[in-house]
């Protein structure tokens, strides 16, 4: 009887651990520039490489009137990957 409750227990585990995953998807990069992009210049950088690995060209548009990039005159320039 124990190895039928072992059993039963291991296929559980098993049809849940394949069914894992969820069906959420991160809104694309250039669905909205965040908040970040204005606030720093690691966001702005960080959100400029989302869209270098985005496929951006074949998005729809963003308005970035509102986006400021961010400028630090005392510290050293960053080396662009």
């Amino acid at each position: 009887m124990r190895t039928k409750a072992t059993l039963a227990a291991l296929t559980v585990a098993a049809i849940v651990a394949a069914c894992g995953g969820s069906d959420y998807q991160a809104p694309p990069a250039t669905s909205s520039v965040p908040a970040s992009a204005s606030a720093s210049i690691d966001g702005f950088i960080a959100y400029l490489k989302e869209l270098v690995v985005s496929a951006a060209d074949m998005l729809e548009p963003v308005d970035t009137s509102m986006v400021t990039g961010p400028t630090d005159e005392t510290s050293e320039p960053q080396k662009v990957d």
